[in-house]
């Protein structure tokens, strides 16, 4: 412990800065530095943490109600690679005329898409009805979380047959 007039003689004869460390302390912890220094380091650190921060986008994948298995495929492949890189997923299934009346059909495709999706994505928001459209929001899963989780089993093919 020394008086203030020490340290900052101590400072100037090392050609430094006294900077006070911890002020609610008692008695103040004080530290002998350059203090240009200091800033750069601290402002250099900083903007590193901030490059390798992902802040996670909210992505919209839309679909309707009478979407072919193909153009399903591909949206559910572009909502992967969304997933895969960090970013939310909100899927909208859009209602058009009639179609309105059953909303058990956007009901299904979600949780079609949400099957699919089940090893990448955690539901986050559950369908919902906001007008026409029919919503649901899905998170990444974490890569932590991924290896916990028990590979999904494969869907078994559907056969189509025209009766």
């Amino acid at each position: 412990m020394l008086p203030i007039a020490e340290a900052l003689q101590a400072a100037r004869e090392r050609d430094l800065d006294l900077v006070e460390v911890a002020p609610n302390s008692v008695p103040p912890v004080c530290r002998v530095l350059d203090y240009g220094k200091f800033m750069y380091e601290q402002a250099k650190r900083d903007k590193s943490t901030k490059q390798l921060a992902h802040h996670g986008e909210l992505r919209e994948v839309r679909f309707k109600v009478k979407i072919g298995d193909n153009d399903l495929n591909l949206k559910v492949r572009r909502a992967e690679g969304f997933l895969r890189e960090g970013d939310k997923v909100k899927l909208s299934v859009m209602f058009r005329g009639r179609e309105i009346v059953h909303p058990e059909i956007g009901q299904g495709l979600l949780q079609r898409v949400l099957a699919q999706l089940q090893d990448v994505a955690t539901v986050e928001k559950p369908p919902t009805m906001e007008g026409r459209f029919m919503n649901m929001i899905l998170g990444p899963v974490s890569a932590k979380e991924r290896e916990q989780k028990p590979p999904a089993p494969a869907p078994e093919a559907q056969v189509a047959t025209n009766t």
